[in-house]
């Protein structure tokens, strides 16, 4: 018996443009949700446990996935949504590792609760807009492939994934890549080239992050100005000036947040101190830190300069999620995902994890997206006279957070400019 694999694609794409609009986009694969309707689930409320477990896993993750002399970017919030829709179709042991590294002592059930009262209370508005969609596509082949119903049950109750069947020919890579642009608002062009022989299902997560400044930059507030990457080199690039209203000292760096309009969400950055690298600052970071640095900033006046930056970055997640407690899912002889599906050729378990970010940032806001593929083979108060400074002329971290939870949605670092 030939084993399967669950090949995990995380591709993360991260971008600032306004005016951007989705498409539609007719699928012709058989749709597999017509005899499953979602059941009504209540959810939980984001509470201090939840939230100190989803900060923890937010951190350590961007930790295990930062480059070192590169920037870098995750969505902690796609990825957190496509291991826990992957978790449904786990058991015994492997359940136990990824419940453990999702929700620290949540239990599954409870984290599905979770994760669906968190995301559908995410605020969308016109000038600060969050969108989320899932889907899961199987190969149609019934003698190979047999998909757990209480799998798609589950996540149509949670996650409001659709769900598709067709024979993963052409028209599949038309099906597949059409949902993406569609659900990325045309970011996102395509997430596969073709399927190969071996590939049994796919399941995608896709997010969509737009918003403009609660108080845009004009052309009198962005001028050049040095900035020293992690190589010492010196870089002339363009700095937007601001001054903001809520200033953050954590003892190891300084920093501001900055709202988007609507005041749903913030764009955070954390400076290191000179005498810290910002290697050795992420290294430090908590779940727990970073919360209360946010929780705590100062309401004073923050005189703030903040380059505009641009970038791409990849990574491939699987030693990452290892290291954090989840080796079992990787291995193809202790793996248990048989409540997900099962096949003729044997064992299911996780090939890769790939990790793909993009962002830009500008004068006008931030438009952010995000989609994870898992794809499985088988194998063949203020004073105006007290005024702070933080000009961002040197590697720093990163965030945009949802301000309800002071969660971060997006977290990275930008270490230099080409």
């Amino acid at each position: 018996m030939k084993n399967i694999k669950i090949f995990i694609s995380l591709l993360l794409l991260a971008a600032m443009a306004a005016g951007v609009t989705g498409c539609v986009v007719t699928v012709k694969a058989d749709d597999l949700m017509k005899d499953i309707s979602p059941n009504s689930v209540n959810g939980k409320a984001a509470d201090d446990k939840f939230i100190a477990i989803m900060a923890g896993f937010s951190v350590e993750l961007f930790k295990q996935s930062v480059a070192e002399k590169d920037n870098s970017l995750v969505s902690p919030l796609s990825v957190m949504l496509a291991l826990a829709m992957t978790a449904n179709g786990a058991d015994n042991g492997t359940l136990a590792q990824m419940e453990k590294l999702l929700g620290g002592d949540i239990p599954l059930a409870d984290l599905n609760e979770y994760l669906y009262d968190y995301v559908k209370n995410l605020p969308s508005g016109d000038k600060s807009k969050l969108n989320i969609a899932n889907s899961i596509w199987f190969r149609d082949d019934e003698n190979r492939l047999k998909v757990e119903s209480g799998f798609l049950q589950t996540n149509a109750d949670y996650y409001n994934a659709s769900a598709y069947k067709s024979a993963f020919d052409d028209q599949a890579v038309k099906d597949i890549n059409g949902w993406v642009k569609s659900h990325t608002d045309n970011m996102i062009d395509k997430i596969i080239d073709k399927i190969s022989p071996e590939t049994v299902m796919y399941l995608i997560n896709a997010v969509v992050f737009d918003a403009e400044w609660a108080n845009v930059y004009d052309k009198n507030d962005i001028n050049k100005g040095s900035f020293t990457d992690i190589n010492g080199e010196i870089k002339e690039v363009d700095f937007m000036y601001s001054e903001e209203r809520r200033y953050l000292d954590d003892g190891r760096a300084t920093g501001f947040i900055k709202s988007y309009a609507g005041n749903k969400y913030s764009f955070v950055a954390f400076l290191p101190n000179e005498d810290i690298t910002v290697g050795d600052y992420i290294k430090s970071l908590t779940g727990t830190g970073f919360i209360n640095a946010v929780k705590t900033a100062e309401n004073i006046t923050v005189e703030t300069y903040t380059p505009k930056f641009e970038y791409e970055y990849e990574i491939q997640m699987n030693d990452a999620l290892k290291i954090l407690g989840m080796p079992d899912a990787f291995d193809e002889k202790k793996a248990d995902f048989k409540k997900m599906a099962t096949s003729s050729r044997g064992n299911i378990y996780i090939g890769e994890v790939l990790h793909k970010t993009y962002i830009s940032v500008d004068e006008l806001g931030t438009k952010a997206g995000a989609v994870t593929k898992v794809e499985m083979n088988d194998e063949s108060a203020i004073d105006p006279g007290y005024v702070k400074i933080v000009r961002l002329d040197r590697p720093f971290v990163y965030a945009i957070i949802d301000n309800a939870t002071n969660l971060p949605v997006f977290i990275g670092t930008v270490a230099g400019f080409e």
